[in-house]
């Protein structure tokens, strides 16, 4: 890397005109190239995109808010050491993700937590009341997908989307942010998080049918 970047800028040139120019307009190949050359406003942006999902992530694996702020900064230390050591062999979202997680196990270590396998247990996914005597749906839900699809359209809704989620056990949330809100792959989340593929989709099958309920049940609180 031609010049060092300094971490604790990323605040101060946040609202510098050369940050803003880079808003949704490259993508994250060309932001690590200009990372490589040396240029700190893309750094800033890399940050800005990912920060968030790195402190939910590492949440999943340490005891407080604090100690995944900590890691998600460590991994951003990592990340311009180790930048042009980058392959390109997966997508730049994995491979920070799993620096991340290393990082983050080791800090859940010394902090001696336990991370449960399965966070929502042996529980039913959806109520058997919403079944008649023949098994069939009474009310058929909405598919997931249609549900959280219409983004720009249906503001309201993904916010109420992202408001079951921020609900559900720790470990539920972090498959469902890696895997329906980044979109990062059933192996890859289950290589991230330490589960078995099956594990991972049971945890998404229950977090699914949970937020579905969940925002079945506000919209129609909301219709009454």
């Amino acid at each position: 890397m031609n010049s060092p970047l300094n971490c604790s800028r990323v605040t101060e040139l946040n609202g510098s005109p050369s940050f803003r120019l880079y808003r949704d307009e490259v993508d994250d190949a060309e932001l690590l190239q200009r990372l490589v050359e040396g240029d700190e406003g893309a750094f800033v942006e890399i940050v800005t995109r990912y920060h968030e999902t790195l402190v939910r992530v590492a949440r999943y694996y340490v005891k407080s808010e604090a100690s995944a702020e900590d890691v998600a900064q460590d991994t951003w230390i990592a990340v311009l050491r180790g930048v042009e050591r980058f392959e390109g062999r997966s997508s730049f979202k994995t491979w920070l993700l799993r620096i991340l997680v290393n990082r983050a196990r080791t800090t859940g270590v010394k902090e001696h937590r336990v991370i449960p396998k399965d966070p929502l247990s042996p529980e039913r996914s959806v109520s058997a009341s919403r079944f008649d005597q023949g098994g069939t749906w009474i009310d058929p839900p909405v598919p997931f997908t249609e549900l959280v699809d219409n983004r720009i359209g249906n503001g309201p809704l993904v916010k109420l989307v992202h408001e079951c989620i921020s609900r559900l056990p720790e470990s539920a949330r972090a498959v469902v942010t890696l895997r329906d809100v980044e979109g990062l792959s059933t192996t890859e989340v289950a290589e991230l998080l330490d589960l078995s593929e099956a594990n991972v989709r049971v945890i998404l099958h229950r977090s699914r049918a949970r937020i579905r309920t969940e925002v079945e049940t506000t919209m129609q609180l909301d219709r009454s």
